[in-house]
Parts: C-alpha cells; structure tokens; sequence
C-alpha cells in the first residue's frame, strides 16, 4: 500500500491519512471510510495491523475516493519523536571523497521541524551560503522496540519512502565545531514523502535505482545496493541507545554526486528545482526559494 497524508483544498489546517490508489493516483480518505480511525499517519501506525487492516479494506471498497487535484500531499509523517539520520552510508559515497568505509552506523540527526511536504519549497536560511542535495532511502518505524535484535527488526518497520537530507555545508563542516546537526536542520531541510510504501510492496529495499535531478540535470544515480549499513542494522543499532516508536523516520545515507564534493563545488540558489527519486517509492519535486 501507498500511505499518505493531505488536507482537502480549501479545509484549513485539518489533516488526513489516506491511501493512494496508484502512484499519482486519485486518495482514498480513510477516515471518510471510517469515522473510528484517526486523523495522522503517527497515530494510524500506533494501531498496529488494525489500522493497516482498515486500510487495506478502505482500497479495495473502491469508496470516499479524493481526486488527486482536490488536495495537497503532506510529509507522511509529520511530528515524529526522533528523526535519526546516517552518514557515510553508501560505499560509493564513501569512494567519492576518499573516505575509509565506517566500521559501525555514523549517526546524527535532524529536528522533526525539518520536515516538510514531497512538493514544498526548500527555503535557503541566510545564514548558510552552501546549502546541498542528498537524495536519501528512508524508512519509518511501526511499532514500538528497545533492543531489537537484527534478525527481527523488519517487522519493526511500517515502510520505505523518499527523502531529501538537505545540508548547509558551511555550518556541517566549517562552524560550530564541525557537529553536524545545525547544519542539517535548518526549517525545510527535511522534505520527504510523497508516500509512505508499506513493506510488502516494496521487493527489495536494497536493490532500487536513487537518483537526484537539479534543474533536470542528474546529478546523483545510483542503487540503494551500495548501502553499508542496511535497514535491520541500522534499526538494531540504534534501538541499543534509544527506544524506537511509530512514526520516527530514519534517513539511511546519500550516494556520491553531492554538490560539496564537485570540483568546483556547486550549491543550491533561489529558483533552483530539486528532484529526488527512487524506484518503486516515488519522487518529490521541491523549488529552492
């Protein structure tokens, strides 16, 4: 299944979880198919396979069917506890800048208010004047654990979808001693969606085409198969520290191509267009404002 969320056009701030008929296809609404089931993807996931359940039901009824052009398409999740990001996580990322292959996950993370919508602008803080792409596989967790052990930690995880790590590369590698988080969570610098593909849509999460376009032209194309650190391990790894709940996102790392890393350097500026894809999940298309 394809999970979203959107709000109606012209319904204020009311937010709803759905389900796409296809990719770029018309929504069903599933709290219009049923009144009892709640109104954000956090809280659709805190069901367990009751709320997945539901939704299976609410696609194959075929009703309270949204056409795409009636809404816009939010995060899939907003406002998750933790948003726990991986750096130096492709092999060939690693190659592009000379970097030894880490020996265990380099974890960092981006506040929740980073994220925005698979379609929303990126803004350009005037405090960086390097601002970078990294087109990155995420995952979200779907349901509650603290030491999962590896061989059990998929069935931890409600789904895969398309992200965005974007970084002020002046702030990551240049000020505030080098730490990495101002520089990744500026507002915006987390745009993800445009659907939340449940884990048995998905063939193999380590096996699909990555790319990043800016302004048409590929810029980062590679295969989630050059992942070091692949989703149990991650999800093993960090459940050690840290008690993993529904809805927190994990961004797994961007392949090479990266604007920092081009000689010359090459960063982001007002008017650009970003398009991050993956195979079977989607794309998100943001305008650089």
């Amino acid at each position: 299944m394809r999970l979203v969320q959107f709000r109606r056009r012209g319904e204020g701030a009311s937010v709803t979880v759905g389900v796409e008929q296809g990719e770029g296809h018309s929504v069903v609404d599933l709290k219009a198919f049923d009144p009892s089931m709640p109104s954000t993807m956090r809280e659709l996931l805190e069901l367990g396979d009751k709320g997945l359940e539901c939704a299976q039901r609410a696609l194959a009824s075929g009703k309270c069917v949204v056409d795409r052009a009636d809404i816009q398409l939010l995060s899939p999740v907003t406002g998750p506890e933790k948003v726990v990001c991986v750096g130096m996580n492709y092999h060939d990322h690693c190659l592009e800048q000379n970097a030894p292959i880490p020996k265990e996950p380099i974890i960092f993370n981006k506040f929740p208010s980073a994220i925005t919508g698979p379609y929303d602008d990126i803004i350009l803080p005037s405090e960086s004047q390097e601002v970078d792409w990294e087109v990155e596989l995420a995952f979200v967790i779907g349901r509650r654990g603290k030491h999962i052990k590896e061989e059990d930690a998929l069935s931890y995880v409600a789904g895969f979808t398309v992200a965005n790590d974007v970084s002020a590369r002046d702030w990551q590698m240049k000020r505030n001693g080098k730490q990495w988080l101002l520089g990744k969570t500026f507002d915006s610098f987390c745009p993800l969606g445009p659907a939340l593909v449940t884990t048995d849509t998905v063939t193999d999460p380590h096996n699909l085409s990555i790319r990043c376009l800016v302004n048409g032209d590929t810029v980062q194309n590679s295969n989630t198969d050059q992942i070091i650190f692949k989703t149990a391990a991650l999800v093993a790894w960090v459940s050690k520290f840290v008690t993993l709940i529904p809805g927190d996102v994990f961004l797994t790392g961007t392949p090479p191509g990266v604007g920092a890393f081009r000689k010359p350097p090459i960063f982001l500026k007002k008017g650009d267009v970003v398009e991050c894809q993956i195979e079977q999940l989607g794309s998100i298309i943001n305008k650089v404002v």
